[in-house]
């Protein structure tokens, strides 16, 4: 038997170096990466387009499970700017009996706006234009992961209302099927 997969999650703000550390990984390990951004604009020409994110973020997650059961390592290069979807992800891992790997980047705000630019600049297929307003508002959105989030420790309750984070999951990500449950 080989060695547990894992899913490697990046966690921060567009600019922080996220695609840069996931190609990274992929490249040292040889394993698959999912990326929204890389499939936003080929497929739909805008970052979110009326919701598809989060359409296709659920099918990523969904992807990246299967692989994970298959027995292969993935990741998933999303941002993640809530515990809760972090903690949901995880639970992805957990329930395909996979280990977790959470990469969260930080760096100075100037340079990560000017880091954003330039990839829109030079590579606008796989990223976004994002205005000084945008900046500030993804700033504020963004919840950094806490010190029990960063040491995979005690994974806490679901929101009130759910009944796991797997169920918060296929909530979040309406593609998710609940992957608590068997497939009818």
């Amino acid at each position: 038997m080989g060695a547990t997969p894992v899913l490697y999650l990046t966690v921060g703000l567009p600019g922080v170096g996220k695609t840069t550390r996931a190609r990274e990984i992929a490249a040292r390990l040889g394993v698959l990466r999912l990326t929204p951004d890389e499939w936003m604009a080929p497929l739909f020409g805008h970052n979110d387009a009326a919701g598809r994110r989060d359409i296709l973020e659920g099918r990523m997650i969904w992807v990246a499970h299967e692989v994970l059961v298959s027995g292969s390592s993935v990741i998933l290069d999303f941002g993640c700017w809530s515990p809760e979807e972090r903690f949901a992800i995880r639970a992805v891992a957990e329930v395909a009996g996979a280990g977790f790997d959470l990469q969260y980047l930080l760096i100075d705000e100037a340079e990560r706006r000017a880091r954003a630019a330039h990839r829109w600049r030079t590579a606008p297929e796989s990223t976004f234009d994002m205005s000084d307003s945008d900046h500030g508002r993804y700033l504020a959105l963004f919840q950094p992961p806490s010190r029990d989030e960063l040491t995979c420790t005690h994974l806490p309750a679901p929101p009130a209302g759910y009944e796991s984070w797997l169920h918060w999951a296929s909530e979040r990500w309406p593609t998710l099927p609940r992957l608590d449950r068997p497939v009818s």
